[in-house]
């Protein structure tokens, strides 16, 4: 029971100090301490100021960056446009629910079995051995020698990236094929009876009406490029070219305790994905008024 002193303004207050209290337990704090950390040495015990950002930013992490800008550039490009392609062509077929179902099915592994199951895929042995890689094995049909998936510079950033493609698509499509259908289907009629092509409604139509749910697809996708870790993990541990800024984050804490380096990723990684973030709940939000 509430003090009856209390007036109106007060009341409502305390019935959220307690959420209030857990958020600076389990948010605030931890960032805050996370922070202070970042501006210590590897066993936090002196302080060293900005060195490790400087660290950051750096040597061998620019590399590490560069594969990470990598990522932010092509795995949500790619799912995006492969999203719409695959939602605007389902939205046409007779089947669509199963079309949708094939698709989505991916979505329902964790990012660290679909790893698993594409270090198969990916299995690469030297020219003249048995492949056991299913798609070497599918390419020496054709006579093509057999290709370092994961070995081979550029080639196997992307491959780690067309996994994470493979395990979004589904979501992403889901996404915009709901989007679409909001699109009035007499307005798209009367714009066919008119004599406009299917590539003109999409453009002039559809699309404008989608963008909303397009852009809330895009900052998803951007957030699960920044802080990518198991496919990267499972896949090459970060070696041959292939680190990203989380894997980097994990190697510095765990493998050679360096808790400054490891606090200062995990803040640039904080800072990197909330105004995405906070874009993502804007947009919901204006999607939920009436």
């Amino acid at each position: 029971m509430l003090p009856l002193g209390l007036g109106r303004t007060a009341r409502p207050w305390v019935w959220l100090l307690l959420p209030i209290l857990l958020v600076v337990l389990i948010l605030i704090y931890p960032v805050i301490a996370t922070f202070a950390t970042s501006l210590k040495d590897a066993r936090a015990e002196a302080w060293v100021g900005s060195e490790n950002y400087r660290w950051a930013f750096s040597g061998a992490m620019l590399d590490v960056v560069g594969n990470n800008v990598l990522w932010l550039i092509a795995f949500p490009l790619i799912t995006l446009v492969l999203a719409l392609f695959t939602a605007t062509l389902f939205d046409k077929v007779r089947y669509e629910p199963l079309a949708i179902m094939v698709v989505i099915l991916p979505t329902a592994i964790s990012f660290t079995e679909g790893s698993v199951i594409w270090t198969q895929m990916y299995s690469f042995q030297p020219a003249g051995s048995p492949q056991i890689g299913t798609l070497n094995a599918v390419l020496g049909l054709f006579g093509v020698g057999p290709v370092p998936w994961l070995i081979q510079p550029v080639v196997n950033n992307l491959a780690l990236i067309f996994i994470a493609v493979w395990l979004q698509l589904g979501i992403a499509t889901l996404i915009l094929s709901s989007a679409i259908k909001n699109v009035g289907a007499e307005m798209i009629e009367a714009a066919r009876l008119d004599g406009a092509g299917e590539w003109r409604i999409f453009r002039s139509m559809i699309l404008p009406n989608i963008l909303p749910s397009v852009l809330v697809v895009l900052t998803t996708m951007i957030i699960v490029a920044l802080k990518v870790f198991d496919i990267v993990y499972v896949m090459t541990n970060g070696n041959f070219g292939t680190d990203v800024i989380a894997n980097r984050l994990y190697y510095e804490l765990f493998a050679v305790s360096n808790l400054g380096h490891a606090s200062a990723i995990a803040v640039i990684l904080l800072f990197s994905a909330l105004p995405i973030a906070l874009v993502n709940i804007f947009q919901f939000r204006a999607e939920a008024r009436p």
